[in-house]
């Protein structure tokens, strides 16, 4: 899991635009969703959730995100998706509250101890359990360092 400091680190590769603009052109919400794979709807919630992202609003109330604040989606995309945290544990992270100080790990739910066979029925009680089990594994992880 990811330490306090590397929480808010850029990505490692900037996020690539196939629209011959420049690299440092502000880029509209269609631009960005269709880039980062994140759909426009979720993007202007996260607008509402994330005081730290604030694109540029035209007239009309068009939405123009800048290089920064492509990186913040990027930041809290991985947070959110990649690392587990709910959307509250990211925004506390993203305001270098408890993530600087190594608090806003995702909680370790207690796994289920029931093991029916994969059904279709069942996929996300399956996938509560792996995600359940993954987190538990990253906090002692954590824990042992």
């Amino acid at each position: 899991m990811s330490t306090g400091e590397d929480l808010l680190s850029p990505p490692e590769e900037p996020t690539r635009f196939a629209d011959g603009k420049d690299a440092g052109a502000m880029r509209t919400i269609g631009e960005v969703a269709k880039a980062l794979g994140i759909r426009p709807h979720v993007l202007r919630y996260w607008e509402e959730q994330f005081p730290s992202l604030r694109p540029l609003k035209r007239s009309g109330g068009r939405r123009y995100y800048r290089v920064e604040d492509v990186a913040m989606v990027e930041t809290i995309d991985r947070l959110v998706h990649r690392e587990g945290y709910t959307l509250k544990g990211a925004k506390q992270a993203l305001q270098g509250g408890a993530a600087k100080r190594g608090a806003a790990q995702p909680t370790a739910a207690p796994a289920p101890q029931n093991t029916a066979p994969a059904t279709p029925g069942n996929q996300f009680a399956n996938r509560a359990r792996l995600i359940a089990l993954r987190t538990t594994l990253v906090q002692a992880l954590h824990d042992s360092r």
